[in-house]
Parts: structure tokens; sequence; C-alpha cells
């Protein structure tokens, strides 16, 4: 229950450096027009549902430490708002190239370009357990709040990515 309460912590701050205008985080973003609006967070899984648009992207870390090689092994498949219009998604997929088994944790963060006013969207995937030497496809949900298309986003990115010995 607390390395929950701190994860939450550290995906607050995370998210306030990145509003702030942080650069150099590491990570990779996924553009083109996906939906979405607002803020909240949500969890990920292994189902898949429809969306209206779509992007792709992929991560790329660097350096040695277990955070740049988790952002490494996430590819963003696709950034959109679902087609009831009620969620922001974004589908990843998470290759292990190890041969030991990982438990990911994936903050994405849904954002919108200069001038367009978009709140804060933040998504999570908590303790996605992949195997070593395989990929496993998973989605990042949040509510989506606002009150139009969710033309306002018009990319997601890997906000922050973490593994652990499973």
């Amino acid at each position: 229950m607390k390395l929950r309460h701190v994860r939450a912590i550290a995906v607050f701050g995370i998210a306030l450096v990145a509003l702030t205008g942080a650069r150099g985080s590491g990570g990779a973003s996924c553009s083109g027009s996906s939906g979405g609006s607002s803020h909240s967070s949500s969890s990920g899984s292994d189902s898949s549902s429809s969306s209206s648009s779509s992007s792709s992207g992929s991560v790329s870390g660097v350096g040695g430490s277990s955070r740049d090689r988790a952002a490494r092994d996430i590819k963003i498949d696709e950034c959109a708002l679902s087609a009831d219009g009620k969620n922001l998604v974004a589908k990843l997929t998470i290759t292990n190239s190890d041969s030991s088994a990982y438990l990911y944790d994936v903050t994405m963060q849904f954002k919108g370009d200069a001038g367009k006013p978009a709140g804060l969207a933040v998504a999570q995937v908590d303790d996605l357990r992949v195997e070593g030497g395989a990929s496993k496809s998973t989605e990042a949900t949040t509510p989506y709040t606002g009150t139009g298309n969710g033309s306002e986003y018009t990319k997601c990115e890997v906000a922050f990515a973490n593994r652990t010995a499973a």
C-alpha cells in the first residue's frame, strides 16, 4: 500500500514537471489526432476497445537504469478517444527482450499543441507482468471529461516507466 502512495506522488510530480515545460525526459511521444480532454487516471488492461482516431509512435530511452530500459520496451501503438467518446485510450505494446520476467508500471500523459488548452489527462498501467522474451499489448485509459470531440489532445507520451523483477 505504501509503495502505491509513493508512486502516486511520483506520478503527480512528473505530471507537474511535464506541464511546466521541462524538457529532456528521455521518453518519446505519439503524435497525431488523438482524442480526449481533462484529467484523471485509470488502469491498463489486456482488452481492446475501438477508437475514433489513431496515431502511432515509439519510445526510446537512454542509459542503463531500470526506468530507461522500461521506456525502451514500450511502443505506443495508438492514442485516441474511444468510439463512445468517454475515454482517452493509449494502446501500448511492451516487449521484454531480457530473459527474466518483469512487472511494468507506465504512466501516459495526453497533451495538446501549444495554443490549444488541454487539461491534465494521465492514465496508468500498474504491475503488468511480461515474461522474458515476450510482448504484451495493453491499454492505459482515463475518463474524457471534456465537452467536445477530444481534438484538444493531439498526442500522448510516456511520462514515467519502470520495471521491477517479477
